[in-house]
Order: C-alpha cells, then structure tokens, then sequence
C-alpha cells in the first residue's frame, strides 16, 4: 500500500505542475496574441489614415478638373447657344431611341 500511495503523491505533483506550465503557455500565447493585434490595429490605423489623406488629395484635383470643364462649357455654350440647344437635343433624342429600342 505505501507504494500505491507515493505514486499517487508523484501523479498529483506532476499533475500540479504540468497544470501550471500550461497556464503559463496559455497566459504567454494571450499576451503575443494581445500584442499581435496591437501592432495589427496600428498597422490599419496608419494605412486608413494615408489612404485618407490619398483620397482627399484625388478629391481636391478632380474637383478642380471639373470646376474647369465647367467653366469651358459655359463659355462655348454662351459662345454657340443655338448649337449648344442642338446638341443637346440630339443627345436626348438618341438616349431616348437607345432606351425604346431596348423594350421591343
């Protein structure tokens, strides 16, 4: 009997000491997880704040591209009104055509 008690006393200790390199490894894998994810959302961060800047950048330009052809339409238009009322008849009329041969 003494012997079946030292090997349970050996089992259990093992048993202890395993259960507490396991919670280290646990606790180890959560704070390299917990760190990954940091560096991760720093990395989105600093990319979302670069495409921001980006976008409003291309955002400015074509703005001012179209503040220009407007400002050239506006000009042929007051140029050529009855050309400019022309054409703009036959691109409604040809739009209007396109959009009924489609239905038959």
């Amino acid at each position: 009997m003494p012997a079946n008690a030292v090997d349970y006393a050996d089992e259990t200790t093992t048993n202890g000491a395993g259960g507490d390199s396991s919670k280290r490894l646990a606790a180890e894998a959560q704070r390299t997880f917990a760190e990954a994810r940091a560096k991760i959302e720093q990395v989105v961060q600093e990319g979302l704040e670069q495409l921001r800047a980006q976008s409003r950048t291309y955002a400015d330009t074509a703005g001012q591209q179209i503040d220009v052809a407007q400002q050239y339409v506006t000009e042929r238009v007051k140029e050529r009104p009855l050309a400019a009322t022309g054409a703009a008849l036959g691109v409604g009329v040809l739009i209007g055509l396109l959009l009924s041969s489609g239905r038959r």
